[in-house]
């Protein structure tokens, strides 16, 4: 395919340092054509597999099956990965086309009968196969996936499911845009020192940076970019601009004109509805939630309700807490969302003797980068070695190979640490090339897993060193934990391999792995002052870990009460009015009037950019539950790195990923699986 005359070779000969794509020789104008062509590709495979006049064998079918389409993920890779983190017009424009295609193409993949004929035989008779525990695994998510492309449908059905999976994909790339887009054309302009009362140094400097980056120099930008709106509700002592500036926030979405997200939103919950009733779903919960630990609606509502009676009532204490504050400050108003912020953080002070502006300047960028490396080193035997100048798609990502303890390569590490406006709200994780054993066409056998993280820090003034929150550093640890889910994998299959695992356990790597940060021997080594170089004080280091649950209540009720309105979308049926659901399941649980969902609606990402976390966000506690039961087997052993028990962790779960069933592993790490006893006690939410 690379000779095709349309194709950019570096786009899918990645012959960069240790195997990287050579991202300085891409060029935005190359990806349309070469998508066309990969698409084209990837169908000729296709029909060879489907076609094979022998008899269908795991080899000549699923491990065909495995390794087809290899240029048109590369291209992929590359183009999603722009798309996030450093998108454009162009980008833009090519990725509402691109996304309904890529539907299209993999619809008519999912309903090619003859392939699915080869498959339907290998799963029947799967039991005389010879099979071995992960090939089983393959074979049946392969299996799954063709029953859940319409493959069993009939005609006019299939075409109906098709249709409605490339509507879909272009709602949710036309949904994340519009956030996008709102994020970026917001900013409040501040000048006067008097609008600037209470923001720490760091803050402003962030903040004239921002201005700077919009041609206003001399100026400060409150932005809706997470890393300075939340920091400037914390604390600004201006509260008519931490409203206005709050409700920009979570306007997103929500403006009307044409980046309004609403209607999007109620056709994205229809087509869904109709989805699962066309594969014989009850709804669209049921279908996610098919091949997950959690396995049916209720579980989920079950868990998130036990969770909110508590998180309410914890909530309900902290709000009266706040009243108290504003009452003794001579105030008459009511506690609103824009001052919980503001009032906790002087609560936290009071109560636990330290803010987080005293706590900032022990949390530098680097030396968190620096101990999230390190506790991988303890825990698992890999260190970090930056690569200087080697390019990457943007002049501020760092490359850094990860090697074993013989020095061993055994993957290529990319982080994205700072906000832009070309970059997409939020962090993650993901990959360029995953690992796995299987002999490829050139030759080698395997390939090395290239992962990155991408986080949204604000980026400070030349010469001055990224001062974190103890949330960043949670984030630069949680995203670390997701790229060691990929980098340690060691499967032979790509499909299993690192994240490929159930949505409601992939959380489990990366929540379990921020435990490690406030670990003391960590915090004492990497927690120094960036100016002095002096380590954290033993008191403000023992206040920090005393007020980790600290606000437990607003944090919970904010999580959770998105998670419930993400499952009362897609268990309701029809959704004539999202907005009227959402204030419905708001009202029912007892919303605070003082807290709003962490993701409203119209700029809920995790579930309407796409498909990712519908119907799933409730996992990010599911996960919880795992998180904080697994770090108490080494709790339980007195050593927070106790070597024995890391062996198991990373033997059955960071290494294995989607290659054993997530019960079955679990239970081999752990020897049960847990209650939620464990999360609500690390929350401080136990009775």
């Amino acid at each position: 395919m690379s000779s095709h005359a349309a194709v950019n070779p570096a786009l899918v000969e990645w012959t960069g340092h240790q195997g990287l794509p050579r991202f300085d020789a891409v060029k935005d104008t190359d990806f349309a054509p070469a998508f066309n062509a990969a698409f084209v590709f990837h169908e000729a495979e296709i029909d060879a597999i489907a076609g094979d006049s022998d008899a269908p064998t795991f080899a000549n079918t699923v491990t065909a099956l495995e390794l087809a389409g290899d240029e048109l993920s590369r291209i992929s890779a590359l183009f999603w990965n722009k798309a996030g983190a450093d998108t454009n017009e162009t980008i833009q424009a090519l990725e509402r086309e691109i996304a309904p295609k890529m539907a299209r193409h993999y619809s008519k993949i999912g309903t090619n009968a003859a392939l699915f004929a080869r498959l339907d035989a290998l799963w029947e008779g799967r039991d005389e196969l010879g099979l071995t525990l992960e090939e089983t695994r393959v074979l049946e998510r392969h299996w799954k996936g063709f029953v859940k492309s319409g493959a069993k449908l009939p005609k006019a059905e299939q075409e109906r499911l098709s249709a409605i999976n490339e509507k879909l994909a272009g709602l949710g790339a036309q949904f994340g845009q519009n956030v996008l887009a709102d994020e970026k054309d917001w900013a409040l302009l501040l000048s006067e020192e008097a609008d600037l009362a209470g923001l720490p140094s760091y803050l402003r400097d962030a903040m004239a940076a921002a201005a700077r980056e919009r041609g206003e120099e001399g100026k400060y930008a409150v932005t809706l970019s997470r890393s300075i709106i939340e920091p400037f509700l914390t604390s600004s002592e201006r509260r008519d601009l931490r409203e206005q500036a709050f409700k920009a926030w979570v306007a997103r979405g929500a403006n009307g004109g044409k980046t309004d997200n609403r209607e999007i939103i109620r056709e994205m919950l229809a087509l869904r509805a109709e989805k699962a009733r066309l594969l014989g779903y009850g709804n669209f919960a049921e279908l996610k939630l098919d091949n997950t630990m959690a396995k049916t609606p209720d579980a989920v509502n079950d868990l998130l309700m036990t969770v909110w009676s508590k998180a309410a009532a914890r909530a309900a204490e902290e709000e009266k807490d706040i009243a108290a504050l504003i009452a003794e400050e001579g105030r008459n108003h009511e506690v609103m969302p824009w001052d919980w912020r503001h009032y906790a953080e002087k609560i936290r002070t009071q109560k636990f003797d330290f803010s987080e502006t005293e706590l900032k300047p022990y949390l530098q960028l680097e030396k968190i980068i620096a101990a999230c490396f390190d506790v991988a080193g303890r825990l698992f035997g890999i260190h970090a070695v930056e690569q200087k100048g080697v390019p990457a798609y943007h002049p501020d990502v760092r490359v850094f190979e990860i090697r074993d303890r013989s020095d061993k390569l055994v993957a290529v590490f990319l982080g994205d640490y700072f906000a832009r406006s070309s970059k997409r709200s939020g962090a993650w994780m993901s990959s360029f090339q995953s690992q796995h054993k299987l002999p490829l066409k050139n030759g080698d056998v395997g390939e090395l897993p290239i992962i990155y993280n991408v986080c949204n820090f604000a980026k400070p003034a030349e010469g001055k060193p990224a001062l974190l929150s103890l949330d960043d550093a949670r984030t630069l640890f949680h995203e670390f934990g997701h790229a060691l889910h990929g980098m340690l994998s060691n499967v032979t299959y790509p499909s299993v391999s690192g994240t490929g695992v159930s949505r409601d356990f992939v959380e489990l790597p990366s929540q379990l792995y921020e435990h490690w940060l406030t670990v003391p021997a960590i915090l004492k080594e990497y927690a120094v002052h960036y100016e002095t170089g002096a380590p954290m004080p033993q008191a403000l280091l023992d206040k920090v870990l005393a007020a980790r649950t600290f606000n437990a209540g607003f944090n919970t009720v904010e999580f959770t009460s998105s998670a419930l309105v993400d499952m009362a979308f897609h268990t309701r049926g029809a959704v004539e009015d999202p907005m009227a659901v959402q204030g419905q399941v708001l009202a029912e649980i007892g919303m605070p009037k003082s807290i709003v969902m962490r993701h409203a609606t119209p700029h809920f990402q995790h579930v309407f950019a796409g498909d990712g976390y519908s119907a799933g966000y409730y996992s990010y506690m599911w996960s919880e539950v795992l998180d904080a039961d697994a770090f108490s087997a080494f709790e339980e052993t007195g050593d927070a790195f106790n070597a024995d028990m890391a062996e198991k962790l990373k033997a059955n779960i960071y290494s294995v990923g989607g290659s054993i069933d997530p019960e079955d592993t679990y239970k081999a790490f752990r020897g049960k699986l847990p209650s939620p006893d464990a999360m609500l006690k690390k929350k401080g939410l136990a009775a």
